[in-house]
């Protein structure tokens, strides 16, 4: 019997039981070439019902992976084919406005293929990622070589951790859920110390 969902996943647990698979590989395939869906959110849920023994681990790996590089070249081919006019057109659809993807276009060539990686784990850039490499001109082979590591380690962590949680899942969110405050409290405290440490440093340099 598949364990309840908690939280954000229980959604979810009517698409993975009617679907399985195919939910796991649509719904990751279609974030990836910009439309919002809960594509980390059903890799997550479908980790969980693997490790509680409804879904082949190994499956749902290979299908998430097939579909998060799919999905990312479909992004690229649109990019590099439509370019800006495309995005300007349509990108408010996705709530990718002109101006946003200015700026994930600007931090992208900043940072070359490292970002393509780094992107996967990121919300906004995981869904635009194809799209700005296609139009700011990457080569492809390149872009498939970073995508595809980018992916493998996306599945590979998720499905992981999900995998392991299994049917302790409610367990280990009640545990989370118990100390996320604190958990923020320490990244709040910790992000004021880096701007307090910034500003400090710029007026000693002056």
């Amino acid at each position: 019997m598949a364990p309840p969902l908690p939280g954000p996943l229980a959604h979810l647990a009517p698409l993975l039981t009617h679907y399985g698979y195919w939910a796991v590989g649509a719904v990751v395939l279609v974030e990836d070439f910009g439309i919002p869906a809960p594509g980390e959110t059903v890799l997550i849920a479908a980790g969980i019902y693997a490790g509680a023994g409804q879904l082949n681990i190994v499956a749902v790996t290979v299908i998430a992976f097939a579909a998060a590089v799919i999905g990312d070249n479909i992004g690229y081919l649109i990019g590099h084919t439509g370019g800006r006019a495309v995005v300007h057109r349509w990108g408010r659809y996705v709530y990718l406005t002109p101006e946003r993807f200015r700026k994930a276009e600007e931090f992208f060539t900043r940072h070359g293929g490292k970002i393509v990686v780094v992107a996967r784990f990121v919300e906004g850039l995981r869904q635009v990622n194809g799209i700005i490499a296609g139009t700011s001109g990457m080569p492809w082979r390149r872009f498939l070589v970073f995508n595809a590591i980018g992916a493998a380690l996306w599945v590979g962590l998720w499905a992981a951790l999900a995998y392991a949680a299994g049917t302790h899942i409610t367990a280990v969110y009640a545990v989370i859920t118990r100390y996320q405050l604190y958990a923020l409290i320490a990244l709040g405290v910790l992000i004021a110390a880096l701007v307090l440490r910034h500003l400090l440093r710029r007026r000693h340099q002056e």
